[in-house]
């Protein structure tokens, strides 16, 4: 469709026309622009961010045209060559432009809804239909108001079904959703408690989810999920449901079910035929899946032959891009599992965010789920890689290497197979890049990342980026527009890795970050952060290197605020510093007394210039405090207004930390300074709810014993036996991090869904826990904190706390970036 169509799909007004453009990309944030011909750029009003404030730099990149919202003035006169539509609102717009998109295909559509399982569903699903058909699926978990219609948009001539995903989060939503998706058939997984704060009943939730179905030709559902069915039969005619079920007469009916070692053998009858189906997975969970996949296929007419060699090829599915370490300071991003056009346009975003090396390398399979021509989809995949700015890129496929034409304008290697690629491997050519792999499941492409990935104890901290994201989103929401925000990076950012957490917070343009040493600063500027970063420990045997890497030193006292003039006038240097007031912590800061003398050298030495004041609450963390904290507050302003009367220029004002942002939001001043919350971690307890635990330490069991009873555990014998107990031995202990304050039950941490406590003192390498009672095997997954097993919980337990925790996990434990 054209831009100028656009007026008529969306009722709204053209501003301005340059040039009538056809409509190719559909773009919505400002930091992950394809700069291509066709490329439209929807201003969206969102809860933290506005896009309208981005319309500037979205333009001065190449983009050209524009929605945006009536209700915003602009001048049109700074974009000449822009299309600007004008409508009531931008996302709205949106999702007209794709609904109106989607009625041009007639096509077998499956909307997927429910709480749980809707992606695994989606994907296996869709790996089983790719086998007779060309489908297209929402890339990742991409099923909300946005991303539903960055899905629905890829939609191609060629394309014979798709797969969609719905999730909903309030009353109001699903009907747009509908209208974008407009399923021919649905799959509603369960019912559970998930999102369920937007509605005011389970009933209200699943009646919303039920508006995706309304035009179905046919919906399939568990007859056991009661409520769900029970809403099913009374909105719809039961010659369109198709149900399943492990304990009642339905049209799939469960007859009877037994394990074979990692496989559940499954004896069912459909219209009067009994058949069987093996499962490669056991829980309760996948089953269900399983059977939703496996009803819908009977409906499609796939014979039970075609179900059950589907049902073999099955693997995991990975909901997430991972950022890890490589070989030779390489950093990997591992998108190993399936490879279609969206979801490469999302890696390579991702891999666009990361500014740790220099070139950027791109290793990618033969691509599936396209719906266009193998022509037509390398152009385009030429293209996206062009536009990202890939160096390099290693094709592995025979189709992608018959398209070496279109990749001209990079480095470039191909390979007809993984094996052939593999063969010829010498890690010795990866230094210093990094590399997204990103394939489809079928060429095993985590041989690759075992090759390039830097070799590791099994013991990791994950760290979740989307939460990361989500919680400074939570805290800026509760800024002013105009307020600034410092993060903290000190201490490898909370034990979580400053080079990565400081490129992601960079991407979501903060204002300022903040670290302890000046190596510290240094690491981040070696690595492409260009933030302004605070010293808040230099030394005058740093100064040089300091501003030789454009830092910014914390000046507490008048000693160093003389040692650092004498050292920029001996060397005819310039710098920004940061001044710290001691209010009432009694740490570091100018006494007020010394606040006068401070400014006395400062206005006769125009070599340095004052960016910020600043000082530290001692008590936010704690209602009993208060009043000491409101005292501080008025020492401070009043020491800054001294120091910005004497010097006689503004200067930005701080003195929230993150438990103060959410505890005193009216003294917000200039900036703020979020540490710990950022991680999910909030004190107060005011905002918890809203934020997610970012980090999750994890290990494994090395060794799994039977104990009889009196027999005693570990060094100094302090774990003792009461009774036979199952132990298990997991590959962590005090060297990386988790404390011996964890010993005999101190702590308990997650197997297989179940807390097992420890037992006995936790050693330098390895921990003991008591497993008995708990079904599992030497090799199985621990989880020490993280979501189900919250890091707060962990430390009421043991007298410390998050800071202590996080800070202390060592550098030779593994970290892992992921986006959801």
């Amino acid at each position: 469709m054209k831009f100028k169509g656009l007026e008529a799909i969306t009722s709204g007004n053209i501003l301005k026309l340059h040039e009538d453009q056809e409509i190719t990309h559909l773009l919505t944030d400002s930091r992950k622009l394809l700069t291509v011909p066709g490329a439209i750029f929807f201003a969206i009003n969102g809860k933290f961010h506005d896009g309208h404030a981005f319309l500037e730099s979205t333009y001065s990149k190449g983009v050209r045209n524009f929605v945006v919202n009536k209700s915003k003035k602009l001048s049109l006169d700074q974009f000449p060559e822009a299309n600007i539509l004008a409508v009531e609102d931008s996302l709205k717009a949106m999702q007209q432009i794709v609904a109106f998109h989607r009625q041009q295909f007639h096509l077998p559509v499956i909307g997927i809804t429910g709480s749980n399982g809707k992606t695994i569903v989606k994907e296996w699903l869709t790996q089983i239909l790719a086998e007779r058909y060309k489908v297209l699926k929402s890339p990742k978990s991409y099923n909300s108001q946005l991303g539903v219609p960055l899905s629905v948009w890829k939609l191609e001539p060629d394309h014979e079904m798709a797969v969609f995903e719905a999730g909903i989060s309030q009353v109001g939503e699903m009907k747009f959703l509908h209208s974008i998706i407009q399923p021919t058939h649905g799959i509603f997984t369960n019912i559970g408690p998930a999102h369920a704060e937007g509605f005011e009943s389970i009933q209200q939730k699943i009646e919303e989810k039920l508006i995706l179905f309304k035009d179905c030709q046919q919906i399939i559902c568990c007859k056991d999920h009661y409520e769900v069915y029970k809403a099913l039969v009374t909105h719809f005619p039961k010659d369109k449901l198709l149900t399943w079920s492990t304990k009642e007469i339905a049209d799939v009916s469960i007859l009877h079910q037994k394990k074979k070692g990692d496989y559940l053998c499954l004896e069912m009858s459909f219209k009067g035929e009994t058949f069987y189906m093996e499962f490669p997975f056991t829980d309760e969970a996948s089953v269900e899946n399983g059977m939703n996949i496996v009803t819908l296929l009977l409906s499609f007419g796939f014979s039970f032959t075609e179900i059950q060699s589907g049902l073999r090829k099955l693997k995991s599915v990975s909901m997430r891009l991972e950022v890890k370490q490589g070989v030779n300071n390489c950093m990997l991003i591992d998108d190993s599992y399936n490879n279609d056009l969206a979801g490469l346009e999302i890696a390579l975003n991702l891999l666009d965010q990361q500014k740790q090396n220099p070139k950027k390398t791109l290793i990618l399979s033969d691509l599936y789920e396209a719906g266009l021509s193998n022509s037509q989809l390398y152009e385009k995949v030429a293209s996206l890689i062009k536009s990202k700015g890939i160096n390099r890129l290693i094709g592995i496929g025979p189709i992608i290497s018959s398209q070496q034409k279109n990749f001209l304008t990079q480095e470039s290697q191909f390979y007809p197979s993984t094996s052939l690629f593999l063969k010829e491997f010498d890690q010795n050519t990866f230094k210093r890049e990094n590399i997204l792999i990103k394939g489809a499941r079928v060429f095993n492409l985590e041989r690759v990342v075992h090759q390039l990935q830097q070799k590791m104890h099994r013991t990791s901290l994950e760290i979740n980026l989307d939460a990361l994201t989500h919680n400074l989103n939570v805290y800026r929401s509760r800024l002013q527009p105009e307020t600034k925000i410092m993060v903290m990076v000190k201490a490898f950012a909370y034990g979580g890795g400053s080079n990565e957490i400081g490129h992601l917070l960079q991407f979501h343009r903060v204002d300022y970050l903040a670290v302890a040493y000046v190596d510290e600063g240094i690491a981040l500027r070696e690595n492409g952060v260009k933030l302004p970063i605070m010293v808040m420990n230099p030394t005058p045997e740093s100064f040089e290197k300091l501003l030789d890497f454009n830092l910014e030193p914390e000046i507490y006292s008048l000693s160093l605020l003389n040692t650092f003039v004498d050292f920029l006038r001996r060397n005819d240097r310039e710098s920004g510093i940061h001044l710290k007031l001691e209010t009432g912590m009694h740490r570091l800061g100018l006494e007020t007394f010394e606040v006068e003398e401070a400014i006395d050298i400062l206005r006769v030495n125009s070599s340095i210039k004052v960016k910020s004041v600043f000082s530290h609450l001692a008590g936010a963390d704690e209602a009993i405090h208060n009043d000491f904290s409101l005292k501080q507050v008025q020492i401070f302003k009043e020491g800054v207004q001294k120091i910005e009367s004497g010097l006689g220029y503004p200067v930005i004002k701080h003195i929230l930390n993150s438990a103060g942002i959410i505890r005193f939001p009216e003294y917000q001043f200039d900036m703020v300074r979020l540490g710990i919350g950022l991680y999910g971690i909030e004190v107060n307890g005011k905002a918890q709810n809203e934020l997610r635990q970012a980090n999750t330490l994890k290990t494994i069991i090395s060794q799994i014993k039977k104990v009889s009873a009196g027999n005693t555990i570990g060094y100094s014998r302090k774990g003792i036996a009461e009774g036979e107990r199952i132990l298990a031995t997991i590959a962590i202990g005090y060297a990386d991090g988790f404390d011996r304050r964890f010993s005999n039950g101190k702590a308990q941490v997650l197997v297989n869904g179940k807390f097992a406590p420890t037992i006995g003192n936790v050693c330098m390498d390895m921990t003991m826990i008591d497993i008995t009672g708990i079904s599992a095997k030497e090799g199985d997954e621990v989880i020490l904190f993280g979501e189900e097993n919250p890091l707060m919980a962990l430390t009421q337990t043991s007298n410390t706390f998050p800071y202590e925790v996080l800070t202390s996990i060592s550098e030779r434990v593994k970290r892992i970036y992921y986006t959801e």
